[in-house]
């Protein structure tokens, strides 16, 4: 692409590369290779699949280019995008999270890095009080979510950002619910962002893969190590469909989204509902903080039911909505929190943070939004 400053749905069409440099496809190969050739013995701008893949390379630059970075990374999950980012981070050092968090990243930070000689607190990050409170002679960075995975609770990211810089700390956040088109942490002082790309960047529901960028030449050198001598990378035809999942990501997130605050709206109405977590609705604690930092309220939400017994019959009567412990796709996916998202998390732990089993996870996808409430409406009727 030119030297240009394009908007957001340019950059997602057109990507870091629009075309194959050597050919001229509208859509850059899948490079299913696990070696190049050296020519007379010397090593040209890919030596080794592990090391680096155009195809690959096309998602990395992608995701760079989106958010603001110097560098992007692709990895084989979500979760080895988190593992790799936090690997920044060594033996000794001292990690702060968020009380809600997924339960993959909970489960990742208690059981893993602990291994690693690498401990965590788990704090109300919307409190900055308590962020700081937290921070000891050994704490080295601070792992975010917002809105959190499943409560939605929002996080001040420019104050945890200046006070991470004011302790000399790195500041890592997850940002696969906003996508880049709606949150770019970055630009709000953020050092380093990860994403499920198995979500909403990916979007069908097809494909396993995580990405992580930075502004920061100095981590992006450190990250590119640790890909490279890790080797959790994304394969060339995950990072193919991932790269055309990209070019729709506006349209599909706009759809989403506007059928997300539509549920979001009616089901706040439901006399089966307790309460519904959504930024979008009018008087969601943190709404104005959430506007502050981000474009949208996104397409993902979570309700809670009054009665335990209502959900067993949700999900047996339900119809459109895939029941998965996922998000993200073009096809709304329904989760059951407490058994699915966080299963991983105690019963106990999930209690304390309001995590019940009567806890809904909704992520809208791009059907028609009357075919989605009347589904749910038949599935919440007595």
């Amino acid at each position: 692409m030119p030297n240009k400053i394009y908007r957001p749905a340019t950059l997602l069409v057109h990507q870091g590369i629009d075309r194959d440099p050597h050919t001229g496809a509208s859509a850059i190969p899948i490079y299913q290779a696990s070696t190049y050739h050296h020519p007379e013995g010397k090593p040209g701008e890919y030596d080794y699949a592990r090391s680096g893949n155009p195809s690959r390379q096309q998602v990395e630059d992608t995701i760079a280019l989106l958010e603001g970075g110097v560098r992007g990374f692709a990895y084989a999950s979500g979760m080895a995008a988190i593992g790799s980012a936090l690997a920044l981070l060594k033996s000794g050092d001292h990690l702060i999270a968020p009380e809600d968090l997924y339960g993959g990243s909970w489960r990742y930070l208690n059981t893993v890095l602990p291994q690693q000689g690498i401990t965590a607190s788990f704090v109300d990050t919307t409190d900055l009080a308590k962020v700081s409170g937290a921070i000891a002679p050994n704490t080295r960075a601070i792992f975010l979510e917002t809105p959190s995975n499943p409560l939605f609770r929002i996080t001040d990211l420019r104050g945890v950002a200046a006070l991470a810089k004011e302790r000399q700390l790195l500041t890592f956040l997850d940002n696969t619910f906003m996508t880049p088109l709606l949150q770019r942490p970055l630009d709000l002082g953020i050092d380093v962002v990860i994403h499920s790309a198995t979500k909403f960047l990916g979007g069908h529901s097809d494909l396993l893969a995580g990405l992580v960028t930075t502004a920061d030449p100095e981590l992006a050198k450190r990250l590119k190590h640790f890909q490279n001598a890790f080797g959790a990378v994304l394969g060339p035809f995950d990072s193919f469909l991932l790269a055309r999942g990209i070019k729709t990501l506006k349209l599909r997130l706009a759809a989403a989204q506007n059928n997300a605050g539509i549920l979001a709206e009616r089901l706040a109405e439901h006399p089966a509902i307790k309460c519904v977590y959504y930024p979008g609705l009018a008087g969601f604690p943190g709404r104005d903080l959430h506007n502050r930092q981000a474009s949208g309220a996104g397409a993902v939400l979570s309700f809670e039911l009054r009665e335990e017994a209502r959900v067993k019959p949700l999900l047996e009567k339900v119809r459109l909505p895939i029941i998965a412990p996922s998000l993200g796709g073009v096809e709304t996916i329904l989760t059951h929190c407490w058994s699915m998202s966080h299963a991983a998390i105690p019963a106990a732990t999930k209690q304390a943070l309001g995590i019940r089993e009567t806890l809904v996870r909704i992520s809208a996808g791009i059907e028609d939004a009357e075919d989605l409430w009347e589904d749910l409406e038949q599935a919440l009727s007595v």
